[in-house]
């Protein structure tokens, strides 16, 4: 009897799959395909924030806290960009997994070196980050290396696959270096941008693009007219370029600044579509090099 229960068990074990899949909450579609990128078919993947919506200004769901219930990592862009509701949530949640500390959450922001930092912040600065500008998505350098401390971690949670994740994370690093050079040359001697919020800035630092001015008078405070008329006579000095905002930004002032100026306009989305590949995301790259480089 005993040797006949020890082989069912066997067959049990050998029947059932050789490792389960991460379950990874990842805050944004940009986290998302990071997730799918490295993680592969080891991984299964829930946005919590679309891309059509400001992850700055969400509010924790029932919806979102139920994925996190369940969630073996978060997967959160970090440097408090999310701190109005991703607390909440994870705490709603009530999965000890999922703490800050532990081995499943991770934030991209952490792992990489950031700029414009504050050693004092205060409201009369605006929706400031103290800890540094964690809008690291659209710097594809910055995700590429977030990607290799995101294969390490994955790779402690599902060890079987550590080589496999390790290896994609490496081929991503690899796809942003061929296509780098390409990006930097189409907008070489271009006029620069306008942006309407301090979130591009890495890129614009990366493709050596100068920035000259923002809509916002300060981080997440909405456009003056004393500050448009401001920017107006500023660009008016200069060659025209293009003034860039996301789908969820107003068009208003976009429209004044760019009637004043002569400046093109683009709408182009802070991260990619739901269920983005490393493809969509490069293609989103694509879009922000064809708006600067079309200025000239």
């Amino acid at each position: 009897m005993k040797r006949l229960l020890f082989s069912l068990a066997l067959l049990l074990a050998m029947a059932a799959p050789a490792v389960a899949e991460v379950r990874v909450a990842a805050t944004t579609t940009s986290m998302a395909m990071l997730a799918r990128t490295v993680g592969g078919e080891q991984v299964s993947v829930t946005t919590l924030a679309p891309p059509d919506r400001d992850a700055h200004y969400l509010q924790a769901k029932p919806s979102m806290i139920r994925v996190l219930r369940r969630a073996d990592l978060v997967l959160a862009v970090g440097g408090e960009l999310e701190v109005g509701w991703l607390p909440a949530a994870v705490d709603n949640a009530a999965n000890p997994a999922i703490q800050p500390g532990r081995e499943g959450y991770f934030e991209a922001a952490a792992q990489v070196e950031l700029t414009g930092k504050y050693q004092r912040a205060d409201r009369a600065m605006g929706d400031v980050h103290p800890s540094g500008d964690p809008h690291v998505n659209l710097d594809p350098v910055r995700m590429a290396s977030v990607a290799e401390a995101l294969a390490a971690r994955l790779g402690e949670l599902d060890r079987a696959h550590r080589e496999a994740f390790r290896q994609r994370a490496e081929e991503l690093g690899s796809a942003v270096q061929r296509r780098l050079p390409g990006w930097k040359e189409q907008v070489a001697d271009a006029p620069g941008v306008v942006a309407f919020h301090k979130d591009i800035n890495y890129l614009m630092q990366r493709l050596e693009v100068p920035i000259h001015g923002y809509l916002e008078p300060k981080p997440g405070i909405p456009p003056s007219a004393s500050h448009l008329s401001s920017l107006i006579r500023k660009l008016k000095d200069g060659e025209p370029g293009v003034i860039i905002r996301h789908p969820y930004h107003p068009r208003g002032p976009v429209r004044k600044v760019a009637e004043a100026t002569g400046w093109d306009t683009a709408s182009l989305p802070l991260d990619p579509a739901l269920g983005a590949t490393a493809e969509d995301y490069f293609g989103l790259i694509d879009d922000y090099v064809s708006a600067i480089a079309g200025a000239r």
